[in-house]
């Protein structure tokens, strides 16, 4: 089987595994949407995911994506991509000049300087706030008030190309299917209750779930799961 194919193949069962995780979970089909995860993959990894019908992707590093992205823009103008790793300030300048979504916001601070370099080139930009739910390494906002905190800054007009769309999380790497679950049950709750409080966002899009746990996720709520090992295989 020739890459191209098998990354077809690949994406096809991923959608149908999503497809009947919302059935078994009683949730609407097409609820669930599938970013593709293309860090350290080759940009023909990238267009052989397009031609099976792919075009949201997920990428760690900005420059990586910028060694890629920009001629798949030029084809495709319909592809999104979504910034997910750890960003750092420095960084933010060329992520906002190339992606559609920003998932990692992890600190008050990353706002500010998102809002800084969209209102430089005119741009509105998506983002997802990170919450920390499970293994100490990881980034994320740590406590529900610091998360709250930044809602309520750009809620006061603060970060006017900043638009927040909702919550992003990393369940632990474990075999431990209960601590998944409350991970990602935690996160759901937590986004509620964000809603609850900022009335005027749009706070539903919820990024949980990997290649090995994004059925617990989709059980859990989650509206875009984030899969890389699973399309394009190993990464180099």
């Amino acid at each position: 089987m020739s890459m191209n194919e098998l990354i077809k193949s690949n994406i096809d069962k991923i959608k149908k595994q999503i497809k009947e995780a919302e059935k078994n979970a009683g949730r609407k089909e097409g609820s669930v949407k599938l970013l593709a995860v293309s860090k350290f993959h080759p940009v023909e990894a990238v267009y052989d995911a397009i031609n099976a019908g792919q075009f949201d992707f997920g990428e760690n590093r900005v420059q990586e994506a910028f060694s890629k992205f920009p001629e798949i823009f030029q084809k495709f103008p319909n592809v999104n991509l979504h910034i997910i790793g750890q960003l750092q300030t420095n960084k933010v300048k060329k992520a906002v000049e190339i992606a559609t979504m920003i998932e990692s916001v992890d600190r008050l601070e990353l706002v500010k300087e998102i809002e800084k370099q969209c209102a430089k080139i005119g741009k509105n930009i998506e983002i997802l706030l990170e919450f920390h739910t499970g293994e100490e390494s990881k980034s994320g906002y740590k406590t529900s008030e610091s998360l709250e905190e930044t809602l309520e800054f750009i809620a006061q007009g603060n970060a006017p190309h900043v638009i927040p769309k909702g919550f992003m999380t990393m369940a632990p790497f474990t075999e431990d299917t209960e601590l998944i679950r409350k991970s990602f049950s935690l996160m759901r709750e937590i986004a509620e209750r964000m809603q609850e409080k900022f009335k005027n966002f749009n706070l539903s899009e919820l990024s949980m779930g990997m290649t090995h746990d994004f059925e617990i996720a989709i059980q859990e709520g989650s509206t875009e799961v984030r899969v890389g090992t699973a399309i394009f295989g190993q990464r180099t």
